[in-house]
C-alpha cells in the first residue's frame, strides 16, 4: 500500500492514495475484526451443515444456500479498513476503496442510526464513510485527520462540520482520558 503517486496540491488524482514520507498509519484492530467476521460466518456455516447433515437434508442446493448465506453475513461484519497519511484518508472495503483529501475536505457529517458513521468529503468529489469507534482505537489516524480537517479550515473549504469534529474530538478527549485513568488504577 505505499506506492507513490503525486498528489491533489501538485495534481494528483484524488482517488488514488499518496504519501509525503512514505508513513501510513492503518486501523490496528481491523485484523482483529476481520478474522471475528471470519470466524462467524465459518461458525455459522458449520453449524447449518451439522444440523443438515444430522437430519439427513443435505442436497447441493441446500450447500450452496447455506454457504451464500455465510457469505453474506461475512460481509455484513467485515469493518472497513481505514487508513491514513499526511492529506490522504484511505477506507477499503470488500468491493474496493475510496479516498478523501483531509486537506480539502468540504463537509464532515455523522450519520445516525444503528451504525454510526463518520461521513467524509473533499472538493475533488471523493467520500468515505467508516466507523468513528476507529479514530478512538487509534489515535493516530485521528491526529492525521485531524491535521487535514485543520488546514482544510484554514483554508476556508471545510464549510460544513466543524461542530461535529468537535464533538468528535471531545469525544476522542473523553475516552482517552478514561483509558489513562483505567490503566493507572484511578478510574
Amino acid at each position: 500500500m505505499s506506492r507513490r503517486i503525486e498528489g491533489p496540491a501538485s495534481g494528483r488524482s484524488p482517488d488514488v492514495p499518496a504519501y509525503d514520507d512514505g508513513t501510513w498509519v492503518h486501523d490496528r484492530a481491523w485484523a482483529g475484526e476481520a478474522r471475528s467476521a471470519v470466524g462467524c460466518a465459518v461458525l455459522m456455516l458449520g453449524l447449518l451443515l451439522v444440523f443438515d447433515v444430522g437430519s439427513g437434508r443435505l442436497t447441493s442446493l441446500r450447500l450452496l444456500l447455506w454457504a451464500a448465506l455465510a457469505f453474506v453475513l461475512f460481509t455484513v461484519l467485515l469493518p472497513t479498513r481505514v487508513s491514513a497519511c499526511a492529506g490522504t484518508l484511505v477506507c477499503q472495503g470488500l468491493l474496493g476503496q475510496r479516498s478523501v483529501c483531509t486537506d480539502r475536505l468540504v463537509a464532515v457529517s455523522r450519520s445516525d442510526g444503528v451504525a454510526q458513521r463518520l461521513v467524509l468529503r473533499d472538493d475533488f468529489g471523493g467520500r468515505v464513510e467508516f466507523d468513528p469507534r476507529v479514530l478512538v482505537v487509534n489515535p493516530a489516524l485521528w491526529r492525521l485527520l485531524d491535521e487535514g480537517a485543520r488546514a482544510s479550515a484554514a483554508d476556508g473549504s471545510l464549510v460544513c462540520g466543524t461542530a461535529e469534529l468537535r464533538r468528535l474530538s471531545e469525544r476522542l478527549d473523553r475516552e482517552t482520558a478514561r483509558t489513562v485513568f483505567r490503566i493507572s488504577g484511578l478510574e
